[in-house]
């Protein structure tokens, strides 16, 4: 069920217990992306999983990274944030970003975790990080996401 458009998936702590994760994180506009990836991480380390991190430069090569990764790991989260500047280049990243990330998860069959804001301002990205007086946490969420996916698609597997 979703409360106020965000969906209520929780996972309990161990959940996750032998299940690796990476979380690869945009360094572009790091006071936001610092804080995404170390709640991805906290996130996926609560659960009970493996993790492995790595930095790219901005969201643009968030994709390639991810794709690699969803190779070897049981779920990949992937973290940046893109503002609005006064050229078209923010719709072009923001397109190309969810469409390479997105298309990483599908041919790979690897869920991925989308924790890469999209925003018009500053201020709506740090509300979104998930730090203090923030309204949302999209690296916690972004990491719940992919291993909440991973964890039914080992139940699919398993016919349960």
């Amino acid at each position: 069920m979703a409360h106020n458009g965000v969906a209520d998936v929780q996972l309990k702590a161990g959940s996750a217990y032998g299940m690796t994760v990476a979380v690869i994180s945009a360094s572009w506009n790091a006071d936001i992306t610092d804080q995404l990836h170390e709640h991805s991480i906290a996130a996926a380390k609560e659960a009970g999983a493996q993790v492995s991190e790595w930095r790219v430069a901005g969201a643009l090569e968030l994709p390639v990274a991810v794709a690699a990764a969803c190779k070897r790991f049981d779920a990949v989260v992937a973290n940046g944030c893109v503002i609005q500047g006064e050229t078209e280049h923010f719709r072009v990243v923001c397109d190309a970003v969810t469409y390479g990330l997105t298309r990483a998860g599908m041919d790979s069959g690897t869920p991925v975790g989308n924790g890469v804001l999209t925003v018009d301002t500053h201020e709506q990205a740090v509300d979104r990080a998930g730090g203090v007086d923030a309204k949302e946490d999209k690296g916690r969420d972004a990491a719940v996401a992919a291993i909440h996916t991973a964890l039914v698609l080992r139940q699919i597997e398993r016919g349960v």
